[in-house]
């Protein structure tokens, strides 16, 4: 498997080879783009979808204040949107997290994949009903919980998820988010981010350096964020 879309979907269907072969011909054309850079803007009415390869990404909305609030994160073999082009406009906007490897990929191609490929289709489908269980798993976390539970619930879902891409090992991954943006993400200001940082460090939960972190104790970080991995549909595989 040569991308990290083909690794993410294969835990939602089944794939014959010449689906796999299908998914690498959507890496064809590849750029960078810099960090801190939008890939999508609000009002923006795309024609073609993205899929980050290398790198982090966020959906966000900013207010009329400046205040911004983060919608979702992006990473490796996360399609930015493939149903994006259905609407008129673009009504959020998508920046990376950190210099990223993204691949363009038409809308055409993605409709013609789809009608094609009914395997790969059933694995866009899953992957849609995915992001949606996430967003509504954010909304519960920004609403109800406090600001220990939410942050390590967070950081929970992001293990999880870069395992499931493969990009995780011992306990360690990339997490490029600065404290503000974390801020950003879960409703809390950066000084209380630090804070609550600072508790999951000495309690042996966590530890942080140069954009990546470390898991030390899972389960008891799991505990400490309730988290029931359910809504992420891990083992969701069904036959093509």
């Amino acid at each position: 498997m040569s991308n990290p879309l083909t690794i993410k979907l294969a835990g939602f269907a089944n794939f014959t080879p010449e689906d796999a072969e299908a998914l690498d011909r959507l890496c064809r054309n590849i750029f960078t783009v810099r960090g801190g850079r939008d890939l999508i803007r609000i009002g923006d009415r795309p024609e073609q979808v993205f899929l980050l390869l290398d790198g982090w990404a966020c959906r966000y909305k900013d207010l009329p204040d400046g205040r911004r609030q983060i919608l979702a994160y992006l990473i490796p073999g996360d399609l930015c949107d493939p149903h994006i082009f259905i609407f008129e406009e673009m009504d959020h906007s998508i920046r990376a997290l950190g210099d990223a490897r993204v691949a363009a990929i038409p809308k055409q191609v993605i409709l013609d994949l789809t009608e094609r490929y009914p395997a790969l289709a059933r694995g866009f489908w899953w992957s849609a009903l995915v992001d949606e269980a996430i967003s509504r798993e954010w909304l519960v976390n920004v609403a109800q919980r406090d600001s220990y539970t939410r942050m390590a619930h967070l950081f929970c879902e992001m293990w999880l998820r870069m395992c499931q891409v493969g990009l995780a090992k011992n306990g360690t991954f990339d997490l490029p988010l600065t404290q503000e943006q974390l801020g950003d993400t879960l409703g809390i200001t950066p000084i209380h981010v630090n804070r609550v940082l600072q508790r999951m460090r000495a309690e042996g939960l966590l530890s942080l350096c140069r954009r990546k972190m470390t898991i030390h104790d899972i389960e008891a970080l799991q505990d400490a964020a309730e988290f029931d991995p359910r809504y992420l549909h891990l083992d969701a595989r069904v036959e093509a």
